[in-house]
């Protein structure tokens, strides 16, 4: 069984276990679950940043210490035990729920009703020691994009999104005609056409700032056709670049908040990945930003660069004046 396979059951299972274990020293957890007392701190650190919709305070699961103790402070909703193990748990009712958040995509009475069936079919079932909370809650921000949204798209008007680019880095305002609001693989999208970019973009909801409903009709070109999604969101392009990455166990992130090809499991938490990308200064602040935790494999162009930019840092830092 890979890390990863191995670290996410572990990670659904550690909320409940804490909530039951007030104070519980660090050294018994780690017994428990029969991991080094190093992983569970990491552990620990990621479930920081895991929790509910908006992550904000009050969203996101909260974690107390006091000398070598734990304590939950918020469980974010995961403290109803239920009768499915984490896989079949996270896979159909985390799903269905996340479907029943992202209004006007499907029947929402629908899904609620396939929700109580599986909770009825958990009942019977053997208990699993995991607990999954059902709660979802937004931030208002977060909920007032999304009703924006789902307004212009109900209206057809045209809307005017302030909106974060992650591949550049950069902000921008543009103004877009909305197609359809859609959920793939985890995340809610706006589908518009961009008058910016002129052409049919995909806009994540947990990136968009702001939104304006404008009062001008949406108009998107007549020949407009709708992003088949059928076999995933992001497919290879060919005019793309692709670097092959060996990832230390703490810049494992990359391979799940990026798309990436070709996961081989190194042993001991590494990984190989193939990353596609565009733009190589992008490609090199990412690189240089994971400092010891990444070795670039391939290509040599991308390698070379990350070199010289390192080198040339460590140069001027050498230079700097005592203080």
């Amino acid at each position: 069984m890979s890390a990863s396979s191995e670290r996410v059951p572990r990670l659904l299972a550690l909320v409940p276990y804490l909530l039951a274990r007030p104070g519980i020293p660090l050294r018994e957890v780690a017994e428990d679950f029969e991991v080094p007392e190093k992983q569970l701190r990491k552990d620990l650190e990621l479930l920081w940043m895991c929790g509910l919709p908006g992550y904000g305070p009050g969203d996101l699961i909260d974690l107390s210490f006091e000398g070598d103790t734990v304590t939950v402070g918020f469980d974010a909703g995961m403290s109803r035990p239920l009768r499915l193990t984490a896989a079949e748990a996270t896979s159909l009712l985390v799903a269905l729920r996340a479907l029943s958040d992202t209004p006007g995509m499907l029947d929402a009475e629908a899904v609620q009703r396939a929700v109580a069936k599986i909770e009825a079919a958990v009942g019977q079932a053997q208990p699993a020691g995991v607990t999954v909370g059902l709660a979802i809650r937004e931030a208002p921000e977060t909920a007032q994009v999304r009703d924006s949204l789902q307004d212009g798209v109900r209206r057809e008007r045209a809307l005017r999104l302030r909106y974060y680019t992650p591949s550049r880095d950069e902000i921008t305002d543009r103004v877009v005609d909305p197609l359809r609001m859609l959920l793939v693989e985890g995340y809610s999208y706006l589908e518009a056409w961009c008058r910016q970019a002129d052409g049919v973009r995909l806009f994540r909801l947990d990136r968009i700032d702001e939104v304006e409903v404008l009062d001008e009709r949406a108009a998107p070109p007549p020949h407009v056709r709708l992003t088949d999604t059928s076999e995933g969101l992001f497919q290879p392009d060919p005019s793309q670049r692709i670097a092959v990455l060996v990832l230390e166990p703490d810049a494992r992130w990359v391979s799940e908040y990026y798309p990436v090809e070709d996961v081989i499991e190194l042993g001991r938490g590494r990984a190989r990945v193939m990353m596609r990308y565009t733009d190589l200064s992008w490609m090199v602040r990412l690189t240089l930003g994971l400092g010891g935790d990444v070795r670039v494999e391939h290509p040599a162009e991308l390698a070379d660069e990350v070199v010289r930019q390192a080198t040339e840092a460590l140069r001027k830092v050498e230079h700097l004046p005592a203080t």
